[in-house]
């Protein structure tokens, strides 16, 4: 069962919407985390530098993005489940202010501690 004081809908909706974005996001910036050209003629080392520096925090918002659309996709396979809301750790119900706030959520208050 999914948490009663949830409306499933609307969490399913909130997730479906962030996946897009993320998604969406993440096309976006795929330029920025192509190679850097390393040409001297062109380019001069510090630019250089600071290209690659910004491929990097490029590389690592991909990751977080990536890492954010795996947690929405197992919320909705639990909500699918019949499993929503429940903590991953002691089985009781995860507070849902604190799921409605951020579905993505695994462990209640006490056991995230």
């Amino acid at each position: 069962m999914n948490h009663p004081e949830l409306d499933m809908a609307a969490i399913q909706r909130k997730l479906l919407a962030l996946r897009e974005e993320l998604q969406a996001e993440s096309a976006s910036s795929e330029s920025s985390r192509d190679t850097v050209v390393l040409d001297q003629t062109s380019v001069g080392r510090l630019s250089r530098m600071d290209a690659m520096q910004g491929q990097a925090m490029a590389k690592a918002e991909e990751e977080r993005r990536q890492r954010r659309l795996k947690l929405i996709g197992g919320a909705l396979v639990r909500i699918d489940n019949e499993e929503f809301g429940e903590c991953i750790e002691c089985g009781e119900w995860i507070g849902a202010k604190r799921l409605e706030w951020d579905p993505l959520v695994l462990k209640c208050i006490n056991c995230a501690e």
